[in-house]
């Protein structure tokens, strides 16, 4: 959990799951694919749920850098500080507008939307003067066009779901950004102490909004402190955990990759518990999203770890 950022010429083999790897990568997946589903059933505010999740996060990591990182976080100078924060900040944007999108459309559209992430990452590395290769640019073709035809059937639904979508692009976007700001700090942050800096940055900030935008932190039930517990256990703290430990051995694109599946996950979870059907003609709208996705990330030279956020 604590390793630095490695290149992918540093991970042996094809860099395939294989053996304990696959394992702990079918856990990782599961755990992620519950985020959406215990969001949408949790009775607190989209706002607050974002606050709690990652100060709760915080203070299970605190006591295990002090623990493991201490000489680490006295020797972080200002330009790791700087991007740190800059990444904490951009996270905060993610969940203030991933989360509340649940609230207004499905969970299959806004888990799929906000997978967009690839797309938005491929663009930011163009706008940086990075070479976009034309089978990535095709997968942007693709991926824009089930996004527009899952949002049109969306907007058949209501307004209010078009809404949602449109904030759970917007996710996907802060999503990447965040990547971009993580993946240079993770140059020579270890996992554990850029993990601590971004969570508190990111639930300082939304502790910021929540108060100014006077949104209950308190008073739930024991059944929403219960999923606030569970969501940051599972999605915030396992998931992310054990996708950085496979990134050891298994290659970025592979698990960027096996990361589309939560959208199938989360979706069968809603179905199941939560009643929440999408529409028919949704489904081939999220396949041909997927299919675009799946190309942009197979036809991205990945020469370092990502930073995932993990929804």
């Amino acid at each position: 959990m604590t390793a630095p950022a490695k290149t992918l010429a540093d991970v042996p083999g094809d860099g395939r799951p294989q053996g304990t790897d696959a394992v702990l990568l079918c856990i990782a997946l599961a755990t992620v694919s519950t985020s959406g589903p215990l969001i949408a059933a949790t009775a607190a505010p989209a706002l607050a749920i974002a606050f709690w999740r990652n100060a709760m996060a915080s203070g299970v990591l605190l006591p295990v850098a002090l623990l493991r990182c201490r000489a680490e976080l006295r020797a972080l100078d200002r330009r790791e500080l700087k991007l740190a924060g800059v990444a904490g900040l951009l996270l905060a944007l993610h969940f203030a507008t991933w989360i509340p999108s649940l609230t207004f459309t499905t969970v299959a559209s806004a888990t799929a939307l906000v997978a967009t992430q690839p797309v938005w990452a491929a663009l930011l590395s163009g706008l940086r003067g990075a070479p976009v290769s034309r089978r990535v640019w095709l997968g942007i073709g693709v991926a824009v066009l089930g996004a527009l035809l899952l949002t049109g059937v969306d907007l058949q639904v209501s307004s209010r779901a078009l809404v949602g979508d449109l904030l759970a692009l917007a996710g996907g976007a802060f999503a990447a950004a965040y990547m971009v700001a993580g993946s240079e700090v993770r140059r020579s942050v270890s996992t554990t102490t850029y993990t601590l800096l971004c969570y508190s940055v990111t639930a300082l900030v939304l502790l910021v909004v929540c108060v100014v935008g006077r949104q209950e932190l308190a008073g739930y039930d024991t059944e929403t402190w219960l999923k606030l517990v569970a969501l940051t256990a599972g999605a915030q703290l396992l998931g992310h955990s054990l996708f950085n430990h496979v990134l050891r051995s298994v290659s970025a694109t592979v698990v960027s990759l096996a990361l589309l599946l939560e959208i199938p996950g989360a979706t069968l979870i809603a179905a199941v518990f939560l009643d929440q059907t999408p529409p028919l003609m949704a489904l081939p709208a999220a396949v041909l999203l997927l299919a675009g996705l799946a190309i942009v990330i197979s036809g991205t030279n990945r020469s370092t770890e990502p930073s995932v956020p993990v929804e």
